[in-house]
């Protein structure tokens, strides 16, 4: 993968804005009213009516019931569904209404009480919307689970986040959770789409749904409420569990405006699975949020379909990932002049960087340059853009929003920050490596790890977030990303903590200790990649490796299981014991391994 902010030639152009590729006024940025920034004017949210708090799911639905009939207008559809074998469902934002709070009545009728956590494992089908706006109407807590996960994932997300409600299939139920069923002493109720008459401890959803009431009060919700809960991981330890709140719904709303230029006629596509964070505040309640129809599509990537898709929905703007990106580049520009994509008006880009190449691809190819941005599951919603408003640079972050103050601070060996006298050193100069950190206030900022208070306090130094991302910033005050400080895994767009894909590997009963890192991958933007040290009495034969390949791929799913494992009897490690996975990887890679002075055997 080309470096982002390298040195490369392509990474230091400029894409001005072409004219004439819209008719629509981009959502401009006003650097210069930027000291007198308001959230709340500029979110311009309603609010539930009788000055009873903010709820996400009325902002997203319900309040487009009063709009006038010129503006958003409850009969405007909210959701265009396609499922695998390309039908097309159209459900309006009055069906959605009526939907999630039958919904809503049904997790009240089953006695789930507020802030109590419901999960789901489906995959993007009509009911996972559902599901998750009718949670938050009911004031309960949200997590959606990614449908390719594993046994092992699922369970530890669910363990740990204490879910009292699962909604899922019944193949998903007895394929990843039946067996599980007595070591989560905390789930009540599992839902069936579709239901299973015969599985036992369960209940149809669809029949629930249909003796429910489709009108629902929502209750008095304090801005400051728990409503989202998502798992990111980390270098060690499990999956951190980062608590979101209804105030995030202003974030959403403003990023959604500026960062996607997203207007009320739009017709929108993220491709994100709401299992990430990216599905969930920009699959779901941003666009919804903004009274924007929304596509959505059942089926996994398949570069025809994508772009069929484009063409037969008119899609206006579309948000997608760099893996989606480099696999249609590695398609041909051929295939993509097939299809009329002059619906098109902005393409952006997220989940990892993007490369300079992906920038001008989308140019040349679909006459629109994509536009990369950051952000990250603790941040909730997007932090820095390239904005419709403003030129690119292939390969930048680009700028931080309104609202969102970003320094780059200086460390200590390029991971821990460094810190003089309680203070921390922030970098002035352009062109200088450091750690990026946001002041802390925005409203999708996250409030807590679930239980892990002190994991949630280890996340700020001297009164700034550390987002463990390495950066710098140019003269012009665009923001490059140069690395992650730690060891998590960024492949095709998700976030992979080694902890989790080691502990799966060592309980197979030959795998005494694993190692696990990213490398490379030309689409995917990185692998994982183990090693592992067998036990005495085992050997080191391709019979056991594709034995490994297979158990990890059956429990943690294929987008978390490794894609190489290879045997090393000797795996690097620090005088406390720790596998240092950074050589791992240097030495995979052929790269200089670095100060190797805490390295077990070192003098």
């Amino acid at each position: 993968m080309t470096a982002i902010g390298s040195t490369t030639r392509v990474a230091f152009e400029t894409i001005v804005k072409q004219p004439g590729l819209s008719d629509v006024e981009p959502n401009l940025v006003d650097e210069s009213a930027l000291p007198h920034f308001s959230w709340s004017e500029s979110a311009a949210l309603d609010g539930l009516p009788g000055h009873c708090g903010l709820n996400i799911a009325y902002e997203a639905v319900d309040r487009h019931a009063f709009r006038p009939p010129e503006e958003v207008g409850i009969d405007k559809v909210a959701i265009r569904w396609r499922s695998k074998k390309g039908e097309r469902r159209d459900i309006t934002y009055a069906e959605l209404a009526a939907l999630t709070n039958r919904f809503a009545n049904v997790l009240a009728d089953l006695g789930v009480r507020p802030g109590e956590r419901v999960f789901t494992l489906l995959g993007r089908v009509p009911d996972l919307y559902v599901a998750v706006l009718g949670t938050l109407k009911h004031r309960s807590v949200i997590c959606p689970m990614f449908s390719a996960f594993g046994p092992d994932p699922v369970f530890q997300r669910m363990s740990r986040g204490n879910a009292r409600v699962l909604v899922t299939t019944e193949a998903f139920y007895r394929a990843k959770v039946e067996g599980l069923r007595d070591a989560l002493p905390e789930l009540e109720f599992v839902l069936l789409v579709g239901g299973a008459a015969d599985v036992p401890e369960t209940f149809d959803l669809h029949a629930l749904l249909d003796a429910a009431s489709p009108e629902y009060t929502i209750g008095v919700t304090d801005p400051q409420d728990l409503a989202l809960l998502h798992f990111t991981s980390g270098t060690t330890g499990m999956p951190k569990r980062a608590m979101h709140v209804h105030e995030a719904v202003v974030a959403h709303a403003v990023t959604g405006r500026l960062a996607l230029d997203l207007h009320a006629d739009d017709v929108f596509w993220c491709t994100a699975d709401p299992g990430w964070v990216t599905g969930t505040s920009y699959g779901i309640i941003a666009p919804l949020v903004l009274g924007v129809t929304s596509v959505v599509d059942e089926a996994e990537f398949d570069a025809e379909r994508w772009y069929g898709l484009l063409q037969d929905e008119r899609v206006t703007v579309w948000y997608t990932a760099p893996t989606a990106i480099r696999m249609l580049m590695k398609m041909g520009d051929e295939l993509a002049r097939r299809y009329d994509l002059s619906g098109l008006r902005f393409v952006g880009s997220v989940g990892e960087p993007l490369n300079p190449e992906g920038v001008l691809w989308g140019r040349d190819v679909l006459g629109l340059p994509f536009h990369d941005n950051w952000w990250q599951t603790e941040t909730g919603g997007i932090m820095i853009a390239n904005f419709a408003s403003m030129d690119i640079r292939p390969g930048s972050m680009g700028k931080p929003l309104p609202g969102i103050e970003v320094e780059v601070l200086r460390c200590d060996d390029l991971n821990e920050v460094f810190v003089s006298a309680g203070r921390v050193e922030v970098i002035v100069d352009a062109d200088v490596e450091g750690m990026l950190a946001l002041r802390p206030g925005w409203p999708s900022m996250f409030r807590g790890y679930l239980h892990d208070v002190e994991r949630y306090e280890g996340s700020f130094v001297g009164g700034w977030y550390v987002s463990g991302d390495l950066v710098r910033r140019d003269a012009d005050g665009y923001f490059w990303f140069v690395g992650r400080a730690d060891d998590v895994i960024k492949s095709a767009g998700h976030l992979i903590g080694p902890f989790e894909v080691e502990s799966a590997l060592m309980e197979h009963p030959a795998v005494v200790e694993a190692g696990v890192f990213g490398t490379p991958d030309p689409v995917a933007g990185a692998v994982v990649h183990a090693r592992v040290t067998l036990r005495a009495g085992y050997e080191p034969t391709d019979d056991l490796q594709r034995e490994l390949l297979g158990v990890a791929r059956k429990r943690l799913g294929h987008a978390v299981a490794p894609r190489f494992i290879e045997f090393d009897q000797n795996l690097p490690k620090t005088k406390s014991g720790k596998i240092m996975r950074r050589l791992l990887r240097a030495r995979a890679l052929g790269l200089p391994e670095g100060d190797t002075s805490t390295l077990e055997g070192a003098t």
